[in-house]
């Protein structure tokens, strides 16, 4: 089963200096529907103007998984931890027993553009902490490279959930195949482009929710595509 979310379908808020879509429900945006999809719970597509951002706000208890696609992420936290996170980058926040942290667009003149992703951990109150890693585009093009894992290889970042995150860039027609084992599940969110899933056309901002399925195809499509894909309990 393949149950296809549009990116049109999404839920949306925009605030002058943010134009967010949501792939699930968050903050005000609420639809029985969509409530998350195993421990993923949030898929946020965000633009967020020059200069502007969240500023010091609390979690507890989530992986945070901050994709940056365009521009770069200022970041300052509780535990006086603070840096840049640019496009290409990856960043995990483990909130834990609880942290405070801000996010801002580092830069006054150019707009950002990230996908934030929250994945239920898998036990509560863990030390908070901070990962980041660079992707280098060679290390993801036209094949699915792991990002985050609880048992992260390869540079990947370290999650406290049985969930893999992958990211590729597929070129046009290039072709990756994903073995889905038995009584898993996984969601395909597509960052930027085109690709098929199993056949199927996705755009940017469509994602894709699997279940009893066994075998993925992924290609890229019209020029191509970036894709994120989740395999979850």
């Amino acid at each position: 089963m393949i149950a296809l979310r549009p990116a049109a379908e999404r839920g949306h808020v925009q605030i002058g200096w943010l134009d967010s879509k949501h792939s699930f429900s968050f903050g005000e945006y609420y639809d029985p529907r969509h409530q998350g999809w195993g421990p993923l719970r949030v898929i946020n597509d965000d633009r967020i103007a020059a200069g502007a951002g969240f500023p010091t706000h609390p979690h507890r208890d989530m992986e945070i998984l901050t994709y940056v696609l365009e521009g770069a992420v200022a970041h300052r936290d509780s535990t006086g931890g603070e840096g840049v996170i640019p496009a290409g980058d990856v960043q995990r926040m483990s909130a834990g027993n609880g942290i405070q942290h801000s996010e801002f667009n580092a830069s006054q003149t150019d707009a950002l553009r990230l996908l934030q992703i929250w994945i239920i951990p898998d036990r509560r109150g863990v030390q908070p902490g901070y990962e980041q890693i660079r992707l280098d585009p060679a290390a993801k093009r036209d094949t699915l490279k792991l990002i985050a894992s609880p048992d992260p290889t390869g540079g990947a970042l370290k999650i406290h959930q049985d969930a893999q995150v992958y990211a590729g860039e597929l070129s046009n027609e290039a072709q990756v195949r994903y073995d889905l084992a038995p009584g898993r599940r996984a969601w395909v969110q597509v960052a930027k482009g085109s690709v098929t899933l199993n056949g199927q056309r996705l755009v940017e901002g469509d994602g894709a929710g699997i279940a009893d399925e066994s075998l993925l195809e992924l290609a890229g499509a019209e020029g191509g595509g970036e894709v994120l894909l989740f395999d979850l309990p």
